[in-house]
C-alpha cells in the first residue's frame, strides 16, 4: 500500500485527494484552511485521513502541494528585508521599468514601490557588453565593498542584477559566492540563476521578487517539512510551480518565485486529466473557490504557456500556465461604489471570518450568502453537513442592499449572482474571444467549491452548450496535484537568425540546455525510462518587440534534435497566423530564446473502473425550494452525487449534492453521468 496525496492550499479552504496506487482507492477531504499558518490545516487534515480514512501515515509515499504563501505574501507585502548588488549606473531599473503607465488613461496610478528600497540597491564597478565579453572587469575591492553595504543594510536577503549576465555569469557567481562565504544565513539570488533571459528589468523583477520570498518560503517549507517527519515520515514532497509541474522542497527554498501560481496551475493539470476521462479535448476552465475564479482555456489537451506577466502589480518573467485571475468567488462581497452602483468583488470574507452564513462573525453580504437565500446551496450545512451554515444570518447581511436597491431579498441575491457571473464572463471573454477562439466550440469545466453553482449562468451568456462537472470538482486542484510530474524548466538566450546554416548553432543551445536536464535528472534519481524533455523556441521576425513561443520537440526521452529549417518556418508562420491572423513568408526571422522542460513522470491514477448500471433512473434523496429566476421558487429535486453512475440520466430542474461542491440542473437541461465519472451537463440554449 503506496498513498499519493495532493494538499491544495486556497484561502478559504484546504483540500485533500489521496490515492492508493495498489487498491486503486481514492479518498477526497475538505477543511477550512488556516491562514495564520497553512501547515496547521494540512496537518490536521492529514490527521484526519489517517483516523477517519484510513491512510496510514507510513504508507504516505508522496505528498503533493499547491500553497499560495509565496502569492500571499507578494499581495500583502510580507516578504523579508531585501538588498540588491547591481551594475554600477542601474540601481533604479527598478523605479524606472519600461516607463509606462499601469492604466493608460489613470494618470494617478503608478506601480507599486520596489520591493527593495532604494537605500538597499548598492551598485558595483563591473560591465559586461551584449556579446558576454567583459568590457570592465570586476575587482576584489569592488566585490568587498559590495559584500559590507549588503552586511549594514541587515537584509535577509540579496538579490545579485548584472547587465548582460545571462550570457556570461561570472561576476554575478563570484560576487554571490563572496555573499555566501561572509554571511552563510543570508539567502542570495542570482539573476543568471533565477531568470537567464534578454530583456533586464523583467529578470531585474524576477530576481528581487525570488530574493524577496525566499525567506518567508523557505521557513514556511522548513516548518511542513518538521511536521511531516510525525505524520508523513515517508513522504517525498512535491511544491507545485506555476507551469504545472512539481518541484523538491529544496528547489523551493532557491526558486519559491516558481510557485506565484501554484494552486491555479495545479487545478489545470488536473481539469486536463479529467477532459481526457470523458474524451473532451478542448475546454475552458472557471476555477471559482472563496477568493477567485481562475480562468484557462485548453485546446487538445494543451494550456497555454506564458512567459511574461504581472503577480501583484509585479511584473515576473518565468514559464506560468496562461490563467486569467478575477476577483469572483464564494466570499467575494456585494458593496456599493461610489458612484451607487452594486459591485461584486474582488475583496473576499475570506476563510476568517468567512461569509455571514458561515457563522463566524462576518457580517458583509458574500456570493455564498446569495447563494443560500436562493436555495441552491443546502440549509443543512457544507462538506456533507459537517460545517453548519446559518441562513438567518445570510438574510441579515443581505438585507441592507435589499432596502437600498428596493428589491426583495431574493431579486437582490440573484442580482448579486449575476454580476458576479458577468465579472467572470468577461474574464472568459479575454481567453477566448479576444484571442480568436470562439467560446461555441468548447465545453465549460467547472471546479473549485462554487464553480458548479454558477457554470449554467455563465456558458449560456458565452453560448457554450455542454458543461463538464469532474467527479469531485471542489478537490480538482489537490486532484492535479497527484497526477502532476517532476518538472524543471531551462533556457539560453541566443539572437539567432533561422536558416539552414544556423541551425547547428540552435543546435549547440539545446545540447546544453540538455546535458543540464541531465544532471537535473540524475539530482532527482529520475530513471531514463521515466524521463522526458519537450523543447520550444521564442521565435520573431527581425525587429519585432515580441516573440511567440514556437514547439519544437516533444519526445518520450531524453533526447532533443531540431527540425530542419524549413520545418521551424513552417511552425513559426503557423503560430504567427494564429496569433496575428497573417504571416510573411519574405521578412527574417530569429531564435531569441532556446527552452528546454524536462519532466520525470511519476505514478498517477488509472481511469475509474466501474461496472455498467443497472437502472438509468436515479432516486432523488428530497426536495427544496430553489430559485432558478429572481421571480420564483421551483420545488426542486435533490440528488446525492455519490449515489449516481454512469449512464445515469437527470432531468432539470434538479440540485446534485456531493462533499466538496453543488451542481445545478436549470429547467430544460440534463445531465448524464459519463464513463469517467464526470457529469455531463446539455443546455437548451
Amino acid at each position: 500500500m503506496a498513498w499519493m496525496v495532493g494538499v491544495d492550499v486556497g484561502g478559504t479552504f484546504t483540500d485533500f485527494y489521496a490515492f492508493d496506487d495498489e487498491s486503486k482507492n481514492t479518498v477526497v477531504h475538505k477543511i477550512v484552511s488556516t491562514p495564520d499558518n497553512p501547515a496547521d490545516a494540512i496537518i490536521e487534515g492529514l490527521r484526519t485521513l489517517a483516523s477517519e480514512h484510513n491512510v496510514p501515515v507510513d504508507a504516505m509515499a508522496r505528498l503533493a502541494h499547491g500553497t499560495t504563501v509565496g502569492t500571499n505574501a507578494l499581495i500583502q507585502r510580507l516578504g523579508r528585508n531585501v538588498a540588491v548588488v547591481t551594475t554600477d549606473g542601474f540601481r533604479d531599473l527598478l523605479e524606472i521599468g519600461r516607463q509606462v503607465r499601469p492604466r493608460m488613461y489613470d494618470m494617478q496610478l503608478d506601480y507599486p514601490a520596489p520591493l527593495a528600497k532604494r537605500s538597499h540597491r548598492f551598485e558595483v564597478v563591473e560591465r559586461i557588453d551584449a556579446t558576454g565579453s567583459v568590457l570592465k572587469p570586476l575587482n576584489d575591492a569592488a566585490v568587498a565593498e559590495a559584500v559590507e553595504a549588503v552586511r549594514a543594510s541587515g537584509a535577509e536577503s540579496c538579490a545579485v542584477c548584472l547587465l548582460f549576465s545571462f550570457l556570461n555569469p561570472a561576476h554575478e557567481r563570484r560576487i554571490g559566492e563572496a555573499l555566501t562565504a561572509a554571511m552563510p544565513e543570508l539567502f542570495v539570488s542570482l539573476s543568471s540563476d533565477v531568470q537567464p533571459e534578454f530583456r533586464e528589468y523583467e529578470r531585474f523583477s524576477t530576481t528581487v521578487l525570488n530574493a524577496y520570498l525566499q525567506p518567508t518560503v523557505a521557513r514556511y517549507v522548513a516548518q511542513l517539512g518538521e511536521a511531516l517527519k510525525s505524520d508523513a515520515p515517508k513522504a517525498a514532497v512535491g511544491i507545485n510551480q506555476s507551469s504545472g509541474g512539481l518541484m523538491s522542497i529544496e528547489r523551493t527554498r532557491s526558486y519559491p518565485i516558481r510557485t506565484a501560481l501554484s494552486g491555479p496551475a495545479a487545478g489545470v493539470v488536473g481539469a486536463i486529466h479529467a477532459a481526457r476521462l470523458s474524451d473532451r479535448p478542448n475546454v475552458v476552465t472557471l476555477d471559482m473557490g472563496g477568493t477567485s475564479a481562475d480562468i484557462c482555456l485548453i485546446r487538445d489537451l494543451t494550456a497555454g504557456l506564458s512567459v511574461g506577466r504581472e503577480v501583484a502589480d509585479f511584473p515576473i518573467r518565468l514559464p506560468m500556465l496562461d490563467i486569467n485571475t478575477v476577483g469572483a468567488g464564494g466570499g467575494s462581497i456585494a458593496w456599493f461604489e461610489r458612484d451607487g452602483l452594486l459591485k461584486v468583488g474582488p475583496a473576499s470574507a475570506g476563510a476568517d471570518p468567512g461569509p455571514a452564513c458561515y457563522g463566524r462573525g462576518g457580517d458583509q453580504p458574500t456570493v455564498s450568502d446569495a447563494n443560500l437565500i436562493l436555495g441552491r446551496l443546502s440549509p443543512d450545512g457544507l462538506l456533507g453537513g459537517s460545517m453548519p451554515i446559518d441562513l438567518a444570518a445570510a438574510r441579515q447581511a443581505m438585507q441592507p442592499i435589499a432596502e437600498r436597491v428596493a428589491f426583495t431579498l431574493e431579486r437582490t441575491a440573484h442580482g448579486v449572482l449575476d454580476i458576479v457571473v458577468a465579472n467572470m464572463v468577461r474574464a472568459i471573454r479575454a481567453v477566448s474571444v479576444e484571442r480568436g477562439h470562439d467560446p461555441r466550440d468548447y465545453t465549460l469545466m467547472p471546479f473549485g467549491g462554487a464553480g458548479a453553482l454558477h457554470a449554467t449562468e455563465v456558458a449560456r451568456s458565452l453560448g457554450i452548450s455542454e458543461i463538464l462537472v469532474p467527479h469531485a470538482p471542489g478537490i480538482l486542484c489537490a486532484q492535479g496535484l497527484v497526477v502532476s510530474d517532476l518538472t524543471e524548466d531551462f533556457v539560453s538566450s541566443a539572437r539567432i537568425q533561422i536558416d539552414d546554416e544556423n541551425i547547428p548553432e540552435v543546435q549547440a543551445c539545446a545540447d546544453a540546455l540538455h546535458k543540464a536536464a541531465e544532471t537535473w535528472f540524475q539530482s532527482e534519481n529520475i530513471p531514463p525510462e521515466r524521463s522526458a524533455v519537450s523543447l520550444s523556441l521564442d521565435m520573431r521576425y527581425v525587429g519585432q518587440n515580441f516573440e511567440l513561443r514556437v514547439a519544437a520537440e516533444d519526445t518520450g526521452s531524453a533526447n532533443v534534435q531540431l527540425p530542419e529549417a524549413a520545418s521551424l518556418r513552417a511552425l513559426f508562420f503557423e503560430a504567427h497566423e494564429l496569433n496575428y491572423g497573417y504571416y510573411n513568408p519574405q521578412d527574417p526571422f530569429e531564435v531569441v530564446n532556446v527552452r528546454l522542460t524536462a519532466r520525470g513522470r511519476l505514478d498517477r491514477p488509472p481511469p475509474p473502473q466501474v461496472a455498467a448500471v443497472a437502472s438509468i433512473e436515479p432516486s432523488a434523496v428530497g426536495t427544496r425550494s430553489v430559485w432558478f429566476d429572481a421571480d420564483k421558487p421551483v420545488n426542486t429535486p435533490v440528488y446525492s452525487r455519490e449515489t449516481l453512475q454512469p449512464g445515469h440520466v437527470i432531468q432539470g430542474p434538479a440540485v446534485i449534492d456531493q462533499l466538496d461542491a453543488t451542481t445545478l440542473v436549470f429547467p430544460g437541461d440534463e445531465a448524464t453521468m459519463d464513463a469517467g465519472l464526470n457529469l455531463l451537463l446539455d443546455l437548451s440554449l
